[in-house]
């Protein structure tokens, strides 16, 4: 009959064999050592001890450990032409030892084996009576195949059931730090030489160690916890052992369910292995008290953040939450704040209250939330939003009027009751409007003691004989008390308003700075500075939160280095600090404060994504160019070097005679295309110079018209119209001439003959220049085309090939590196005009001023 894999039961005469396991998160922890070495402790003891398989991997110190134990002969299975040893089961049954050591549980046997895994000869070893000490992997649990897959990037092909594992009557964990692991591995303790560097970049780095390990350390962790659920339950233990982290959380079915299950989910995500429970407590006698709806919400959100769902009946919420917090073994219970009106809790207990009374060594967290019961507001302090003087002149009101009232009535003929009390009320409504609430109570207090004792029957005794009086006084005295409110209350109002109105000003004054500031982030800090009239502010950051502080911007002295030098501090974020120097802050200050360290922060992080920005457009330009070189080094450069080349081999060959005349035209092309070669490597090199702002211009007081007079000499058909009497500029003449020739060649190369130099002193926005005009009257550029010109590698129509298109790019730039700013105009009646603003000598400056971004 076939063998189905299924555990057949042991036989009732026979006490079945214990298996003890020894697991490992990965190859090389020393599985297999330690079994041997168990092995060699029982028989050390006196106990029958063989070796049923070990597979040894030529480890040497595994195979000094099979030194004095009996190893069993393997079983001789044939598999595609190779002999494969395996446990031989009948060998170890007639041999029939006390322990057997089967090493690697998850193997499979070769076909043609009795049963198909090794684990299945075990478990029938295991049904005879006999005891084994095997070994296993974690990756090798067939519930973590896939997550094992999905770390290692290897599916493993050999598994055993959970159900085998955990039927172990022991397994332990022989454990190793993956830094550990890896020096065993490198040391060829594990695999041969050869073999060791291409695991160590597979499946032993690091980042697969660690998760392996802590997968074997939470598989344990849910065995152990088991087994100590077992033993409470057979020693009938009720009282709670926290060992791990296990927090339940109360739902009520109302809309602060998800904000009290995200805290517990938190709370048992703290520890490795924290469990989340939530239970919904039904009521015994069935009547809905709660949202069906709002609970199947709270419960996927349970299920979500990886906690399960549980309902109970009970008729007391409290006695039934903590009946099942023990049985589960809780450590914490989550519960919301009441939602019962201030009133009712009087006379209702609410679950929280039962919850912490009954409690014991379980810990409880009372959540608030937005759907709670409000407090009923106390009013604050009276007079507290008075200056001191007012308050001070207020109680001499009421302590001074009373008495100066007294002794005026008493000079007077005697009045009714009620004349009395209105003049002394003028005294209360002074007193409150001079000093607040506290003041007009005490003299309210004073005038009616005064007129108990000296105007009212029977005088000089503090009592009232007539109801009328008495009901006269309780007027008087809520007619003090509502005045004074009002007073306190417009006095408070006020105050709000006018700091309200502060507030908003510095703000709406921050604003404006952060847009239109040249240095928008010290502008701010010296705004904050100036508006809490502190010694310093300091903007502290970091890379990280393990990183040290930075300061990023400071105003005033001293400058704060990290945030504990500080006497008021507002933290943005983990890598953002506001720190002030100089007074400590009162609440409503830090308030405000926090919202101009919002500013301060949003205006660095502006200046960072700013600088970011302008880096990548510096690299797509750099992208741009190094593309437009390659394109002319492959067609542009290789022109002139193709035809020199022809040129020379021309010459070199020996097979034919040339004629003079013939000699002369190629020497003549070799010298013009090494003078084209050299030109265009020129411009390449001053391009790069200019664009990594290496060039240093050494300026002198020079006259215009020699520097264009070197400049043009050489070029035939330009015309220099430079007057001899033009001031001088202050600029670097070999510079300038660069650029003048540049112009000069690009003016004949477009517009042909005809070109002319002009020069003349031109004012703008009230400052002078010398502007220097290169006129041809060629084609033109349109609108746009005019700044694109100044583009490295832009010819725009040329067609020639003598050039890479850096002439007038070399040249705006070193224009603008001697002080000048070059554009181009359209010339009258057709063409193109370079228009060159230099600086008068001793005018440097002034021509910066006015040059566009």
């Amino acid at each position: 009959m076939p063998h189905t894999g299924e555990v057949s039961p042991a036989p009732d005469l026979v006490r079945r064999g214990r298996l003890r396991v020894f697991l490992g998160a990965a190859p090389g922890v020393g599985k297999t050592f330690a079994a041997l070495d168990e092995a060699h402790r029982r028989l050390a003891r006196g106990t029958d001890v063989v070796v049923g398989l070990v597979e040894c991997h030529h480890r040497e110190r595994t195979e000094a450990l099979l030194a004095g134990l009996e190893v069993l002969p393997r079983r001789i299975v044939e598999h595609r032409g190779l002999e494969v040893g395996e446990l031989d089961v009948d060998a170890v049954l007639r041999r029939r030892p006390e322990i057997v050591v089967v090493d690697e549980l998850a193997h499979t046997n070769a076909p043609g084996s009795e049963r198909p895994k090794r684990w299945q000869d075990v478990q029938h070893l295991l049904d005879a009576g006999v005891d084994v000490v095997s070994t296993v992997n974690i990756q090798h649990l067939e519930s973590l195949n896939d997550v094992v897959e999905h770390i290692t990037g290897i599916e493993q092909r050999e598994t055993i059931p959970d159900a085998v594992l955990r039927s172990a009557d022991q397994v332990q964990l022989v454990d190793m730090t993956p830094e550990a692991l890896q020096r065993r591995l490198s040391h060829g303790n594990v695999y041969a030489p050869e073999r060791v560097d291409a695991a160590l970049s597979n499946y032993f780095r690091t980042g697969n160690l660690t998760a392996l390990r802590e997968l074997a350390l939470l598989w344990l962790a849910d065995r152990v916890d088991e087994g100590l659920e077992r033993y409470r339950a057979q020693q009938g233990i009720e009282a709670t052992w926290p060992a791990r982290e296990r927090v339940v959380v109360a739902l009520t079915g109302g809309a602060e369910g998800s904000t009290l299950v995200r805290r517990a989910a938190r709370l048992a995500g703290r520890g490795a292995g924290g469990e989340l429970h939530a239970v919904h407590v039904a009521r015994g006698d069935g009547l809905v008290r709660s949202s069906p709806a709002r609970l199947a919400e709270q419960r996927a959100l349970v299920e979500t953040l990886g906690g399960t769902y549980h309902q109970v009946v009970g008729e007391d919420v409290a006695t039934s939450l903590l009946e099942f917090a023990r049985g589960v073994n809780a450590s914490q219970i989550v519960v919301g704040a009441s939602r019962h009106r201030p009133l009712a809790s009087l006379f209702r207990r609410s679950v929280g209250d039962g919850v912490v009374r009954g409690a014991g060594a379980i810990d409880v967290l009372v959540v608030t939330h937005d759907q709670q019961a409000r407090p009923f507001a106390l009013p604050r302090r009276a007079g507290a939003a008075l200056p001191g003087s007012r308050r001070l002149l207020g109680w001499v009101v009421a302590l001074a009027g009373p008495l100066a009232v007294t002794g005026l009535l008493a000079a007077l003929p005697h009045q009714d009751l009620s004349t009395d009390l209105m003049a002394f009320l003028v005294v209360v409504v002074a007193a409150a409007l001079v000093g607040g609430v506290l003041p007009a109570l005490a003299a309210a207090l004073v005038a009616g003691l005064a007129v108990n004792w000296f105007f009212t029957q029977p005088v000089h005794q503090f009592t009232i004989a007539q109801p009328a009086n008495a009901v006269a006084l309780a007027v008087f005295l809520l007619v003090a008390l509502a005045v004074s409110s009002t007073v306190d209350t417009a006095a408070r109002r006020t105050r709000d308003a006018h700091r309200s109105r502060a507030e908003s000003e510095a703000l709406s004054v921050l604003t404006r700075t952060a847009l239109l500031a040249a240095d928008p982030l010290t502008e701010a800090l010296r705004h904050t500075r100036e508006t809490f009239a502190v010694d310093s502010v300091t903007l502290l950051e970091r890379t990280d939160v393990r990183s040290p502080w930075t300061v990023a911007a400071a105003t005033g002295d001293p400058v704060c280095t990290q945030p504990t030098d500080a006497d008021a501090e507002v933290v943005v974020d983990e890598l953002t600090c506001l720190v002030l120097r100089g007074r400590l802050l009162v609440a409503d200050d830090r308030r405000v404060l926090e919202a101009f360290a919002a500013q301060v922060a949003a205006i660095r992080q502006k200046q960072r994504l700013r600088a970011e920005a302008a880096q990548v457009r510096r690299l797509e330009e750099g992208d741009a160019v190094r593309g437009a070189l390659l394109t002319a080094v492959s067609h542009d450069l290789r022109t002139p070097l193709a035809t020199l080349k022809a040129s020379l081999d021309s010459l070199r060959a020996k097979d034919i005679e040339l004629p003079e005349e013939v000699r002369d035209e190629l020497l003549a092309e070799v010298g013009n295309s090494a003078d084209r070669l050299q030109g265009l490597i020129d411009d390449l090199l001053d391009l790069t110079r200019v664009r990594s702002g290496v060039v240093e211009p050494h300026l002198v007081v020079v006259d215009l018209d020699e520097v264009v007079h070197a400049a043009v000499r050489d070029l035939p058909g330009v015309r220099s119209l430079v007057p001899v009497d033009l001031p001088p500029v202050s600029t670097d003449p070999g510079l300038l001439q660069r650029v003048v020739a540049n112009l000069v060649q690009n003016a004949v190369r477009h517009g042909g003959t005809g070109v002319q130099v002009e020069a003349v002193v031109a004012t703008e926005d009230g400052h002078q220049s010398v502007r220097l005009l290169v006129v041809d009257h060629g084609p033109g550029l349109p609108g746009a085309a005019k700044e694109r010109a100044f583009t490295p590698f832009q010819r725009l129509g040329d067609r020639s090939t003598a050039g890479l298109g850096l002439g007038l790019a070399v040249a705006r730039g070193l224009a603008e590196a001697v002080g000048g700013r070059l554009q181009a105009e359209d010339t009258p009646g057709g063409g193109l005009t370079m228009v060159l603003d230099l600086p008068l000598a001793g005018h440097t400056h002034e021509l910066a001023e006015v040059r566009p971004a």
